[in-house]
């Protein structure tokens, strides 16, 4: 493992977590009806946590091997993505532009994923438990619009 690497890696990571600090759910979020299958608090950041930190061991193996520059573009993009999305949701209450980040964000993954699997099997498979994370977000990011219509429409603040 090029240490390097993952350090260049790691810090994009941590920025996108960062968000997740800054824009905490908070009281507006504590105030919705959410389904009955929403995973306790205490478990999104220390789920996230390990998330990040696969995802950028993954980006560092498939770097170190040099002709994917796609695949990683990919990363960027998903990783961007995942840094939007807190802020969106829990810092505007968006939750519609939410829901289209976090589709986005399925898809970045989904295809990173695949782009890293071609390059590095175990890469790719660093990705999945990340994919599958995604997909429960998503899911509790739709039920909470539909289980709360009035606090869904698109609105400024």
């Amino acid at each position: 493992m090029d240490w390097t690497l993952l350090a260049a890696y790691l810090a994009p990571a941590a920025a996108a977590a960062a968000t997740g600090i800054l824009f905490k759910p908070g009281n507006w979020y504590a105030h919705l009806a959410k389904p009955r299958w929403t995973p306790p608090n205490w478990m999104f950041p220390t789920v996230w946590t390990l998330l990040y930190v696969l995802m950028a061991v993954a980006a560092a193996r498939v770097a170190s091997l040099g002709g994917a520059p796609l695949a990683l573009a990919l990363w960027s993009l998903q990783i961007t993505l995942n840094a939007i999305w807190s802020p969106v949701f829990f810092g505007l209450h968006h939750m519609r532009a939410g829901l289209v980040i976090i589709a986005l964000l399925w898809l970045a993954v989904a295809a990173t994923l695949i782009g890293f699997w071609q390059a590095d099997p175990l890469a790719g498979a660093l990705m999945v438990p990340y994919l599958a994370w995604v997909s429960v977000a998503a899911a509790l990011n739709r039920a909470v619009i539909a289980l709360n219509p009035g606090q869904s429409a698109w609105r400024l603040g």
